[in-house]
């Protein structure tokens, strides 16, 4: 039988199966749903499947399983490593329809909902309940809960609220063989063995399908205002976070390079900020209640050189424009199709792992913009590398691939990781060594055939 008519029946399987509305294979759909935010792959797809219930991802992994049929989860595609791209004849399992907020408990303060719901979805909700959620990012209208699982998602509260892991407290998921797992049921205490739950955390996709979440709520935080310092090093934005953590109740500390606010300001026509022009600025979020402490904080750094201006919002228009400076950054610098690197430390190790790798890039491709800006306050930096206007993506992504192994390098000598928060995908791959041990990575694959024994489950990803 030829390959295509192989392929002809999996597809009529698959609407047997599903439903054909549920099954789409246009080649504007295999595009737009085989692919992430990354631009380095082509997608080729052999279908899009939209599961409508648990019960629905089950058979279809059986399904994929007796047929050596690869499966790529699919949410809201806003991820930056090539994680939920399918570039060889992959089934994308796109979990839209998964999308109902299934039970909320005010006792427990945990709302359940299908994987496919957004996190802005779960935001307002808990929202309107009085409640809140503290996983925040820029793409929280479109990113999904089962992504923001996969991926274990950071975003820009972390340094007061933490990871997606701290506020998972139990997950349905479809393993490599179709068992649905019940991990945790919300239990605040578990110490029945190992929590499997915080392995399928951060694994993208390549363990099973997260079809459930289970998510924790808390009270909300107090009304915050948010002040930009103009900083004029590295160094300094340190001095400045360790000051503002003794005397402010941080919600975030964020920082971005006068390269980006330039991107920012050039496509938006807004104003700068604060007057001084400086290499760096630092952005903090805190409680209200901190104002004069606030003040106080800024009086005392400038005193040190640590800081040359600032502003304080003064309303929550004011904040959220505060803000916008910072959460543009991603989407204006898209324009050059830059390469991404995720990258952490210590934070006491930061200044001196930018100002190296600044150097190592800057010397070998002296043409390329370096633009800066990330989560300085949990020590997650990101890294973006312009691609100039007249060179081919592929000449840029080939260079980049130099850049990714010398920035690498550079990661690892100051005990770093080489993906804080975006993951591994197919862009990290070759540079995972450089984080984990070969024991590591040994253990890595033998939970994966556990987990996964018929290797259909976004092969490829992490590690081949």
């Amino acid at each position: 039988m030829s390959h295509q008519s192989t392929q002809q029946q999996r597809i009529e399987a698959l609407r047997d199966l599903l439903g054909a509305a549920n099954v789409l294979i246009d080649q504007q759909s295999l595009t737009h749903f085989g692919t992430d935010w990354t631009r380095y792959y082509t997608p080729a797809p052999l279908a899009i499947v939209f599961p409508t219930c648990i019960a629905d991802v089950q058979a279809l992994v059986i399904y994929a399983a007796e047929h050596s049929l690869a499966l790529v989860p699919s949410g809201g595609r806003t991820g930056l490593s090539a994680g939920a791209v399918a570039t060889d004849g992959e089934l994308v399992v796109c979990l839209d329809k998964l999308n109902t907020i299934d039970a909320f408990n005010p006792v427990d303060g945990t709302l359940r909902c299908g994987a496919g719901v957004t996190t802005g979805e779960i935001q307002s909700f808990a929202e309107r309940e009085g409640l809140y959620y503290p996983v925040d990012f820029a793409s929280s209208g479109s990113s999904q809960i089962g992504g923001n699982v996969a991926t274990n998602a950071g975003g820009i509260k972390v340094v007061r609220y933490g990871m997606t892991r701290e506020w998972i407290a139990g997950l349905k998921v479809v393993t490599g063989t179709g068992e649905l797992l019940d991990l945790n049921r919300g239990l605040v205490k578990n110490n029945a063995g190992y929590d499997l739950r915080h392995l399928v955390i951060g694994s993208e996709g390549t363990l099973g399908i997260v079809v459930e979440v289970t998510v924790r709520l808390v009270n909300p935080p107090a009304p915050h205002s948010v002040m930009l310092m103009a900083c004029p090093s590295m160094p300094a934005i340190i001095e400045v976070l360790k000051a503002a953590r003794s005397t402010l109740t941080l919600n975030a500390f964020e920082f971005f390079s006068d390269k980006a606010l330039d991107k920012v300001c050039e496509a938006t026509g807004w104003q700068r900020p604060v007057q001084v022009e400086s290499p760096f600025y630092a952005l903090l979020e805190f409680e209200q209640s901190d104002a004069d402490a606030a003040q106080n904080l800024y009086a005392a750094v400038a005193s040190q050189h640590w800081a040359s201006d600032a502003v304080m919002s003064q309303s929550i228009g004011q904040a959220q424009q505060l803000w916008a400076f910072r959460e543009r950054i991603s989407e204006i610098i898209s324009h050059w199709v830059p390469y991404k690197s995720d990258i952490s430390s210590v934070i006491s190790k930061l200044p001196d792992m930018l100002a190296a790798i600044d150097e190592i890039v800057g010397r070998a491709y002296p043409e390329f913009e370096i633009v800066w800006f990330g989560h300085i306050g949990d020590g997650n930096v990101h890294l973006n590398v312009l691609k100039p206007e007249a060179l081919d993506i592929q000449t840029f992504s080939e260079r980049c691939g130099e850049v990714n192994t010398w920035v690498s390098e550079v990661v690892r000598e100051y005990g770093g990781s080489v993906s804080a928060e975006h993951g591994i995908g197919l862009l990290k791959k070759s540079v995972l060594p450089y984080s984990v041990s070969p024991a590591e990575l040994a253990i890595m694959r033998g939970i994966k055939a556990s987990f996964d024994p018929h290797g259909i489950m976004n092969p490829g990803k992490i590690f081949d």
